[in-house]
């Protein structure tokens, strides 16, 4: 190919690549930047700088993010008449993956190594553009190698080993240098470690224009992603998993490494640490919620609850170490939310098409703060019907016959989970003064938030409250719905503080410290201690102070902290626990029952398959046709 011709077809494929690109940063270039003129001077170096941004991972798109969809967390309808979002990760649940065009590979594979390139060809041009500061400059590259680690990790997760991308290949490099191997588990853990090395100290501390910049890398992102891959590689998925011995390439190299090693919880405890204090030192602490424009005195059990609510729907709040802003949490909203003004029942916009299953609404503690099959004063059948009494109104609507599952609960519970005669805070009614003038569900057949349409409405009988922003009100019109978008939060401290317990209690069994930054979590959800809560409540009293048993105890607290928000699909994984989670059945109620009696009797929606190979995602075969280097995940 002649010079010229190569030269054309880069350019081509960049415009191709570039002009896909989405907004970022509220930054709109008013031309592709190209190779000819992207580095000429600051003013074109920042779009570009933005375009290695636009291929960030959609975090909690429910067509883009296999972590919505594609697990056990939440169900949906299976054949929607009108979805309101293309239902393709949901295949993936049900067992439907191929491995040709497999589902996702357009958002991951694909997308990140296109994404790699474009950081790459960054990386070896920004040192020409003339009008940049150094300072901005060393800043710029900083984000840069960020993204590069942060793809590479992306994609190491989703596939396992991968083959690295250290730098661009040239364009006329002799097509068996293109066919490229997958690289080591350890080895692309050590490479993006390395990346992150390289870059944390070089970013801001904090976001210095929020304005113009928010959803910029910033160094307490980047310890806390360091965190998240020591944690990841130290895990039983990565950390001498013997069952992908057999994954070898062509050369013979194994690719897992089949050895247990202890020192990646030593150097995962360091990464957290050094998270933790990063994120102390730029004033980031546990959100609570503090009441400004009520125009009244809120009670502390509502207080708590929008701590706990908030926390994940109030933008920008004390927690969020990381938020991803291309994802604009509003469709969301709309799928998980019942209508909960009987007066405007028929609003289309309000679809109730997601619904966690009965797995999820188990996994929350008691109020006692310990597991539901563990606490000795919990007694009957969960399906045992009770009314709800004026003590119990901030929770259940007063009067209103239930599940007994349903009651003394956890606060986390009542602030994630909706469900039949659960109160809804907010939406317009703020007064919890008078718990009775606050909106609740009401999920039976024939309530307003029963099954109404084939196509509408939850499969379970439950709804996620917890994405949804207790400001949002239905407006006069049919079709009035004002929604608080916010952008997903990718990391908060709170996580940070369990995998730091996780951490410390694989390292050392039933360490003390592990407890301090649990309760910490605990204590902001409304619950005691650990070790009050077993020593005192648990038919396992002293579990805690065994590392079998504080594993257990720190792997619960995590799922239901971090619940529904993209966090479960891959701890489970890491964590080789998938198979055990996804024998036990998508249940729910029997929705099509109008009568408590009949309606809370427990029903199989779906029998989930999971094996071996199903904790990694397949490479397309036609991508194995072209370059026989590559070779296929076990099982596919």
């Amino acid at each position: 190919m002649k010079k010229h011709s190569i030269k054309a077809f880069v350019l081509v494929l960049l415009l191709t690549v570039l002009g896909s690109c989405k907004k970022y940063l509220d930054v709109i270039p008013d031309n592709i930047a190209t190779l000819d003129n992207a580095f000429t001077m600051r003013s074109e170096a920042i779009k570009y700088l933005y375009t290695c941004y636009s291929y960030m991972p959609r975090n909690g798109e429910l067509t883009a993010d296999p972590a919505m969809l594609s697990g056990d967390e939440m169900w949906a309808l299976t054949d929607p008449g009108f979805p309101e979002f293309d239902h393709i990760m949901f295949t993936v649940a049900r067992g439907r993956q191929v491995t040709a065009n497999p589902v996702g590979e357009g958002s991951y594979w694909v997308n990140l190594y296109k994404g790699l390139r474009d950081c790459n060809i960054f990386l070896e041009n920004v040192y020409k553009v003339p009008d940049l500061l150094p300072e901005e400059r060393t800043q710029w590259i900083a984000e840069v190698t960020f993204l590069k680690a942060y793809y590479h990790f992306s994609l190491l997760r989703m596939y396992g080993p991968i083959p690295l991308v250290k730098t661009n290949l040239p364009v006329d490099v002799d097509v068996n240098t293109v066919k490229v191997y997958r690289d080591p588990v350890d080895s692309c853990f050590s490479y993006i470690a390395r990346l992150l090395d390289e870059c944390k100290d070089d970013l801001p501390p904090i976001v210095i224009d929020p304005t113009k910049e928010l959803g910029r890398i910033t160094q307490p992102i980047a310890y806390a992603l360091k965190a998240k891959v020591m944690i990841a590689a130290a895990s039983p998925l990565f950390n001498g998993n013997t069952d992908q011995a057999s994954l070898k390439d062509n050369r013979g190299i194994q690719l897992f490494n089949q050895n247990v090693s202890s020192a990646k919880w030593d150097s995962a405890v360091v990464a957290c640490k050094q998270a933790i204090d990063v994120c102390h030192a730029v004033n980031m602490k546990l959100y609570t919620y503090l009441p400004s424009f009520q125009q009244y005195t809120l009670t502390d059990t509502m207080v708590t609850q929008l701590g706990i609510r908030n926390v994940f729907t109030e933008k920008w709040n004390s927690e969020i170490i990381w938020a991803n802003t291309q994802t604009s949490v509003s469709l969301l909203q709309r799928v998980a939310t019942p209508n909960v003004d009987f007066t405007r029942i028929d609003n289309p916009r309000i679809v109730s098409e997601l619904a966690p299953p009965l797995k999820m609404v188990e996994l929350f503690y008691t109020d006692n703060g310990v597991p539901l099959n563990e606490d000795k004063t919990r007694t009957g059948s969960k399906t045992a019907l009770r009314t709800a009494v004026p003590a119990e109104a901030l929770y259940i609507r007063n009067g209103y016959t239930t599940a007994a599952l349903h009651f003394n609960r956890e606060p986390r519970f009542y602030a994630n989970i909706g469900f039949d005669g659960g109160v809804w805070y907010g939406q317009g009614q703020y007064n919890d003064a008078t718990p009775n003038n606050l909106f609740y569900v009401a999920s039976r057949k024939g309530q307003p938030n029963g099954k109404i349409q084939p196509d509408k409405g939850s499969v379970t009988g439950y709804f996620i409250k917890k994405y949804v922003h207790f400001q949002n009100v239905q407006g006069t019109g049919v079709s009035d719905y004002s929604i608080t978008s916010y952008p997903w939060p990718v990391i908060r401290l709170a996580q940070l503080y369990l995998w730091y317990a996780e951490a410390l209690n694989e390292q050392t069994g039933g360490a003390e410290e592990a407890i301090v930054y649990l309760d910490k979590v605990r204590e902001r959800a409304g619950l005691q201690g650990v070790k009050s809560s077993w020593d005192n409540f648990s038919i396992t009293p002293g579990k805690y102070t065994t590392q079998n048993g504080l594993r257990d105890i720190i792997r619960q607290e995590t799922m239901i902290e971090m619940a529904f928000e993209a966090q479960r699909y891959w701890d489970i994984r890491r964590w080789k626990t998938a198979i055990a989670e996804y024998r036990r059945p998508i249940e729910g109620w029997d929705i099509e029952q109008s009568d408590p009696q009949y309606f809370y009797r427990q029903k199989t929606l779906f029998t989930q398959t999971f094996g071996l190979k199903d904790y990694f995602f397949p490479i397309n075969t036609e991508n194995l046709l072209r370059n026989k280097n590559l070779v296929q995940n076990i099982g596919w």
